[in-house]
């Protein structure tokens, strides 16, 4: 068999590596299952959006406290004074700027060394062990010893966020290296491939699924980190910004930072998601 044709053949049993779901008609046979009606679409946008629905009216009718709970309408009066008056556009740049050089830095090493211990067994003995020790150990936790190797600049913040969105980008890229059927492998010598072939066009791609899920929580991880570091002697940052207002008692203020918090998350999620769904065109699954 010619190496066209090996990759012919590996090109249709990568439809089927496990986790690409089940055929278009079965597809639609269990959406009948779970019930009639057609899909929405951006449904992703129904939730948030009765979220502030339910804030504006449990605001305007007095069920929420305005003490508990800055209405939304006193939220956007007082994002537009934090833009106009104070630098809230640099505080976006320098948290948006911290939280996207560590999630660089932590995808690009989770893949790396989930791709290492993957597909190597010795890289696998030397890599994983390690991995799950740091997964036990909360990065939160190494933050008082990261100021004492970084200090309390800039860097330390980056390692922290890059820790945090590291570990689920690394543990879901390697289950689904190590979890696609070995009979492709068998396939794979028996028309004659090469190894490179085989990893990239069926292993890597059957491994995407898991990668871009542990992209979706390394997102919300790289968030998380950004409030926390954020705390510690920033000049500039949503979370500077917030704890100003903490200082303060500015109760709107705290609010506009947890919203922005949420906004980023909610629209780096969605991203995710989309590229999720095109990148992964070729699989039939309940979502259709």
């Amino acid at each position: 068999m010619t190496t066209t044709g090996a990759i012919d053949a590996l090109t249709v049993a990568k439809a089927t590596v496990p986790g690409a779901g089940a055929p278009k008609t079965d597809a639609r046979v269990v959406r009948r299952r779970l019930g009639p009606g057609r899909r929405i679409r951006f449904a992703f946008w129904v939730g948030p959006i009765l979220l502030l629905a339910v804030w504006a009216i449990g605001s305007k009718v007095g069920v929420i406290n305005p003490a508990v709970l800055t209405a939304p309408w006193d939220v956007a009066q007082a994002f537009q004074d934090q833009w106009v008056n104070h630098d809230l556009g640099g505080d976006i740049a320098a948290s948006l700027e911290r939280a996207g050089l560590g999630l660089a830095f932590g995808v690009v090493g989770g893949t790396l060394l989930a791709v290492t211990s993957g597909l190597s067994r010795i890289g696998e003995s030397l890599i994983d062990g390690p991995i799950q020790i740091k997964r036990s150990v909360p990065t939160l936790a190494l933050i008082p010893l990261f100021v004492a190797w970084f200090g309390i600049g800039q860097e330390m913040k980056i390692v922290t966020i890059a820790l945090i969105s590291m570990i689920p980008v690394y543990v879901n890229t390697h289950n689904g290296l190590r979890s696609i059927d070995g009979k492709y492998a068998e396939l794979a010598e028996t028309i004659g491939i090469g190894r490179g072939e085989f990893i990239r066009h069926v292993v890597l791609p059957g491994a995407l699924p898991g990668f871009l899920l542990g992209m979706r929580f390394a997102v919300t991880s790289a968030l998380l980190g950004l409030v926390v570091v954020e705390q510690y002697n920033a000049t500039s940052g949503i979370g500077h910004m917030m704890t100003l207002a903490e200082e303060y008692g500015e109760t709107d203020v705290l609010v506009v930072g947890l919203v922005l918090y949420g906004v980023f998350g909610f629209l780096a999620d969605t991203a995710v998601r989309l590229t999720e769904r095109r990148a992964l065109s070729w699989r039939r699954t309940i979502e259709g």
